[in-house]
């Protein structure tokens, strides 16, 4: 039951090339850094990323992306990362884009096994006609767009269906974790780290604290163990400030 491992190399080591991954985070809170700079190191490629947005220039995914090792990514923000629109508007990353919500929601039906959900977000957009651009061209032009997606009425209301995401992987940061798996997120690092934890068939988790089995309160686990299959301990992991803000 003993579920940590040796070193963040250990960690990642079976990661192939075209794996899919799910990665928690939000901008600069709750990135499993140390496993995303393993995964360079490692050297897996063309890869299918599923998180909120790809981190910023330097950090995080933005470390991944600027590589040259993501093939593609299913996210719901843009911004704030000026590696990520130029690979995208270049054609060199393929983008499936998806409102936040629903992002959530299809990582969660993938780690509770549900195939697929109707939801309301998006009817009557693109998101639901389909033509948003998934890949460019080098020229500018649109080389894959995005499919029309079932639409159905229950009581009156229009719902698009979306299906789940199980990627092959998933990789998250946790402020506390056991022996076993059991996580605990602090605060707004908690953002998508469940969903993602909970939908990877192999979950790979980076704690800050690693206690023993018992030592945490059962109705404080955010994430239990059983989606949880390697822990690495990282007492001293980076976790700086996007946006540092001082009064006079």
């Amino acid at each position: 039951m003993d579920k940590t491992v040796a070193s963040a190399a250990e960690a990642v080591a079976d990661i192939a090339d075209g794996s899919s991954l799910a990665v928690g985070g939000f901008g600069m809170s709750g990135v499993p850094t140390v496993l995303i700079a393993a995964l360079i190191d490692q050297g897996a490629t063309d890869l299918e990323v599923i998180s909120n947005n790809l981190g910023v220039d330097g950090f995080g995914l933005g470390t991944l992306l600027s590589a040259g090792r993501i093939r593609r990514t299913i996210g719901s923000y843009v911004g704030n990362n000026k590696e990520f629109a130029r690979q995208y508007l270049a054609g060199e990353l393929e983008l499936e884009l998806t409102p936040q919500g629903t992002l959530a929601e299809r990582l969660r039906a993938g780690g509770t096994g549900i195939p697929a959900f109707y939801t309301p977000a998006g009817v009557g957009t693109l998101v639901a006609e389909g033509g948003l651009p998934w890949r460019y061209n080098s020229d500018g032009s649109v080389a894959v767009m995005s499919p029309e997606k079932e639409v159905r009425e229950f009581d009156g209301v229009r719902y698009i269906l979306e299906r789940a995401l199980a990627p092959s992987f998933g990789l998250v940061h946790a402020w506390k974790g056991d022996r076993h798996g059991n996580l605990v997120y602090r605060h707004a690092a908690r953002n998508f780290n469940p969903d993602c934890a909970a939908a990877g068939r192999v979950t790979i988790a980076q704690v800050e604290h690693l206690v023993e089995p018992g030592e945490i309160d059962p109705d404080h686990v955010h994430t239990h163990g059983i989606h949880v299959q390697r822990v690495l301990h990282v007492p001293d992991v980076e976790k700086p400030v996007e946006f540092r803000t001082v009064s006079s």
